[in-house]
């Protein structure tokens, strides 16, 4: 059996929160001088606590920002500001689903040796809507939307699926949540970079190791594992 990632798999996403945070800088330099008040810095601290509570995606995010614009601006942040903080939520959240390059053919090949399985992670109603308007759902097997991509989750989802993890491919661009917790309970896991990764969701793998392999694009996955089999 095969997973695939989703978001910056399959899709762009790290681009929409990057241009998200960009603005967010903009609006609270208004308030603020940016690099003495590290605001990239309180931003990302804030997510990192705010995960166990709001899971991973653009609300949890603009929930954060608003938490950190207030703390940071001492309250003086105004109401249009904070409801400009709710649009960029809002605007992540009705991006239209573009496909990389290559991956609806890459799954199709995928497909056609091995079952496939959609793991993806974040918003369920989000992820759905993506999924859904991708036009890529028919071709999985089974879609998984987790709140959190770790060792536990990968098992839970292997007994589900009836199959060893010795018997399972990973196949993403965050090596934190799609390959190294596979990689940890006895599966492989085939990295397929993207130009952004975000802080929280970085690790790194042995190149070397020998169940693992990176890849430039998601063209060159069924070659990879043909070589496997």
């Amino acid at each position: 059996m095969v997973g695939f990632d989703a978001d910056d798999t399959l899709w762009h996403s790290e681009t929409y929160f990057k241009e998200a945070h960009a603005e967010f800088e903009r609006i609270l330099g208004g308030y603020v001088d940016l690099a003495d008040a590290a605001v990239h810095d309180r931003l990302l601290a804030t997510e990192r606590e705010n995960i166990k509570l709001f899971g991973y995606g653009a609300k949890g995010m603009a929930l954060s920002m608003i938490e950190t614009s207030i703390a940071l601006t001492q309250s003086r942040i105004s109401a249009a500001d904070i409801h400009r903080l709710i649009d960029l939520g809002k605007s992540i959240l009705q991006h239209k689903v573009e496909l990389l390059p290559g991956v609806r053919e890459a799954v199709q090949a995928v497909a056609a040796m091995h079952r496939v399985v959609l793991i993806t992670k974040g918003d369920l109603f989000h992820q759905e809507r993506k999924v859904a308007d991708s036009g890529m759902a028919d071709l999985f097997h089974r879609i998984e939307i987790v709140s959190e991509k770790d060792e536990r989750s990968y098992a839970r989802l292997f007994e589900e699926f009836g199959v060893e993890a010795a018997q399972f491919v990973m196949v993403g661009n965050s090596l934190k949540s799609d390959i190294a917790p596979v990689l940890a309970l006895g599966g492989h896991g085939i990295h397929v970079p993207y130009p952004l990764v975000w802080a929280l969701d970085r690790a790194d793998i042995d190149p070397n190791h020998p169940r693992f392999a990176s890849v430039e694009k998601a063209a060159d996955v069924p070659a990879t594992l043909s070589r496997w089999d």
